[in-house]
């Protein structure tokens, strides 16, 4: 009896307290995860600890901030570290 199963009605996301996050933070999370792997490989093909580690930062940061402005400003500021210490 392949067609007696009822259809099973789940609650919206909202309704357990889960919500999607937005087209800008989900640009963030691949602009920064793009430039922390760069940084990263950067860091360990140049044996330069601290450009690889802040990479490896960078890279996972995201995970941890749940608010699209703090994103953006976290990055903006590890982005400006990174472009004064690429080459130094």
């Amino acid at each position: 009896m392949q067609g007696d199963f009822a259809p099973v009605s789940m609650p919206p996301l909202s309704e357990l307290g889960l919500t999607l996050p937005t087209p800008a933070y989900l640009a963030g999370l691949l602009v920064f995860g793009i430039v922390g792997w760069i940084a990263w490989r950067r860091g360990r093909k140049l044996e330069r600890p601290a450009l690889k580690w802040a990479g490896l930062a960078i890279m996972l940061y995201p995970y941890a901030v749940p608010q699209t402005w703090l994103l953006w400003t976290i990055g903006a500021g590890a982005c400006v570290w990174l472009y004064f210490n690429w080459s130094s």
